[in-house]
């Protein structure tokens, strides 16, 4: 089973992720993990990585193109990223969470030990960098959300929600196509 887990900053991707790979021994890879790890490995703080990368096409390209060498080379996995569910051509599910603005900036101020204004301004700038370098890198508009299987709120959903809406989709994948 091959499922991809995407969404804005702060929508709940990672959470979802983690419970997925716990409850069906799945192997787990993060996209957002492997930049903030770049980041560091750059001495740079996030937002600064980002507009380095928006400069520097290599970047993105390099963890774009290793998770989808180990997303698409794996049977046992969960891919979580901004462009996984795009990246996995032969993912068996593909899921795209979504919430406000104010919600996500919310989760990211008491995650990243920000005020919510900052929070909010910082995620409002990180998705434009995204926005702006997915567009110039692979034509993708973030925004058309076509090539995802389920589009669930975790605003709406929690994250026990969210896992029994997945559970249910993934038993009605299996009935359908066999062993996943």
């Amino acid at each position: 089973m091959r499922i991809t887990i995407s969404g804005p900053p702060g929508s709940g991707t990672t959470s979802l992720a983690r419970y997925l790979a716990g409850k069906y021994d799945l192997a787990f890879i993060s996209a957002g993990e492997v930049f903030r790890q770049l980041a560091r490995e750059h001495d740079m703080e996030l937002a600064e990585f980002g507009r380095f990368a928006e400069n520097d096409p290599a970047v993105d390209r390099m963890i774009d193109a290793r998770q989808k060498e180990i997303g698409e080379g794996s049977e046992k996995i969960i891919v979580e990223g901004r462009l996984s569910g795009r990246m996995i051509e032969n993912a068996d599910l593909r899921i795209w969470l979504s919430a406000s603005i104010s919600c996500r900036a919310k989760r990211i101020a008491g995650r990243d030990g920000m005020d919510e204004e900052e929070a909010r301004v910082y995620t409002e700038n990180r998705q434009r960098s995204e926005a702006t370098r997915y567009r110039s890198y692979y034509g993708i508009d973030i925004g058309d959300l076509s090539p995802y299987d389920i589009v669930l709120s975790s605003e709406t959903f929690g994250v026990d929600a969210l896992a029994a809406i997945v559970d249910t989709a993934i038993a009605c994948l299996t009935r359908q196509k066999g062993s996943l």
